[in-house]
């Protein structure tokens, strides 16, 4: 089976799919001055562009690992995930302390997709 490689470069791929699953990581990248909430919404904008990449939506996340830099911020993460995400389509997550490399980044997310059917195969 062909593994798909988006926009590929000699670290990293914005998105990788096999088999019709995608993974892909997200980061605030527009303001990583932002709050908590201003960079897990900066996240989300992206995750939806990423998601489109590959005949996805929101709807069709698998997981997802949430890296967050200090478990103070946890309530705020929720508050914008559970309005970002339709009734019932919540999917299954972690959540871990984490360092960063980037001192401003409050969070990151790992995401696992269901992508569209040009990506089966």
């Amino acid at each position: 089976m062909k593994i798909h490689r988006i926009n590929p470069c000699k670290r990293w791929s914005d998105v990788t799919v096999f088999n019709g699953i995608a993974s892909f990581v997200e980061v605030a990248d527009s303001d990583t001055r932002a709050d908590i909430k201003g960079q897990v919404e900066q996240i989300f904008a992206q995750a939806e562009s990423t998601l489109a990449l590959v005949e996805s939506d929101k709807s069709r996340i698998l997981s997802v690992t949430i890296y967050l830099t200090d478990f103070a911020n946890f309530d705020a993460l929720n508050d914008v995930w559970d309005s970002w995400f339709p009734e019932g389509c919540a999917p299954s997550r972690a959540c871990v302390k984490a360092e960063l490399v980037d001192p401003d980044l409050l969070v990151e997310m790992s995401f696992t997709a269901a992508a569209g059917e040009n990506y089966l195969s």
